[in-house]
């Protein structure tokens, strides 16, 4: 038999999985959660100028950018508490956008855009077309060159936090090939944002109509690295979903505890009967293998080496949305009755959980090519 290396948290990922648990526990309790439900935007800007200020923007920015130097691993040591208190905010977004930056921008862009992300600029993804292929290079809007600008034409659908963003990296096909540009939405007319509804309303999601609107050439990424980055972004995102998942899978389990705990039926606490304790056990070994496969694949997943990690980051998604489905589902069938109304706390992680899957592919999605990658 052969040792299996035990999975620890550096000093850094275990300092700040503490500090997030603690700032999301008090900036996000469930009753706020609901108020910011009917707010314009997900996240406040004070709040959101507070978690610049904590240095999380720039964790996976390189010192010399104004960042912390750390990686992924470490976000994904904010996002997994973050995810179980339901906290909504543009990090993730803005994480990636930095790490498609760092990895595929020239020099002149990275100084002048790393900065800015590190120290609070709001930016957001516009990657989704109509069509809803998760494959980012089946692009449908597409770009020209005109002199020192490029006019885009088509459109993004779920582009979250658009609204309070300052700039969206979208995805566009230019002379045949992918490319992604850097659109400041200063530059959108005022009618190009579109709310959506969506299942889970704690998030904010935009269709955002690009015909016509201009960009200057310099905020063209190199276009040569474009396949790459949209490659490497894909699978970074999958990464932050599944951290996200796996938080949401202990906030519902510890809604359901509570739950069980405190219902009495027939004299007794329901939580005392075996149809109700095997499933929560169920949930919770759920929960501990989503995480094991979370914190491997934070662990091995480099960006600029997306090939390296892409395995363990697809059974981390995969994995994490099943974990996910199982306990929510679950919480809102030990909540009896209640728990088929809005008023129940589980309808919110259940419609978290199905916005969470369907983000950059599903379990099966990423299964099919786990298939490949592992028969290869």
């Amino acid at each position: 038999m052969t040792e299996q290396a035990e999975i620890l948290f550096s000093d850094e990922q275990a300092q700040l999985m503490d500090i997030a648990e603690s700032f999301s526990a008090s900036k996000s309790p469930i009753d706020a959660v609901r108020r910011r439900i009917e707010a314009e935007s997900a996240i406040e800007v004070e709040l959101w100028r507070e978690m610049a200020v904590l240095g999380w923007l720039g964790i996976a920015i390189p010192e010399e950018y104004g960042g912390s130097g750390l990686g992924l691993g470490e976000v994904v040591s904010i996002v997994e508490p973050m995810g179980r208190r339901l906290f909504s905010a543009p990090l993730a977004s803005t994480t990636l956008v930095a790490q498609t930056v760092l990895l595929g921008g020239d020099k002149a862009q990275k100084s002048h855009w790393l900065p800015q992300l590190a120290g609070g600029t709001v930016a957001a993804l516009a990657l989704t077309e109509a069509h809803g292929d998760w494959d980012l290079s089946n692009l449908t809007c597409a770009a020209e060159r005109a002199g020192g600008t490029i006019t885009l034409s088509g459109g993004k659908t779920f582009v979250t936090d658009a609204a309070m963003a300052d700039v969206l990296l979208v995805s566009v096909a230019l002379d045949g090939a992918p490319a992604l540009v850097l659109l400041e939405t200063s530059a959108l007319p005022s009618a190009a944002l579109r709310r959506e509804v969506v299942i889970d309303e704690t998030r904010r999601s935009h269709a955002v109509d690009l015909n016509g609107v201009e960009v200057p050439s310099a905020n063209l990424l190199p276009q040569d690295g474009a396949a790459d980055c949209l490659k490497s972004l894909h699978l970074s995102a999958c990464l932050l979903y599944a951290a996200e998942m796996c938080g949401g899978t202990a906030g519902v389990i510890n809604v359901t505890l509570e739950y069980l705990l405190t219902r009495r039926q027939f004299d007794h606490f329901i939580g005392a009967y075996q149809a109700l304790k095997h499933p929560m056990v169920d949930a919770l070994v759920g929960l501990e293998q989503a995480r094991s496969h979370l914190y491997h694949a934070a662990t091995i997943f480099d960006p600029a080496n997306a090939a390296e990690g892409e395995i363990a980051v697809r059974m981390a998604k995969a994995q994490a949305a099943d974990a996910f489905a199982f306990a929510s589902d679950r919480a809102i069938q030990f909540h009896g009755a209640f728990g088929f109304t809005y008023d129940c706390d589980a309808q919110l992680y259940r419609r978290r959980a199905l916005w969470c899957e369907q983000q950059h592919g599903d379990g099966a999605h990423h299964r099919k090519h786990l298939a490949g990658l592992l028969l290869d």
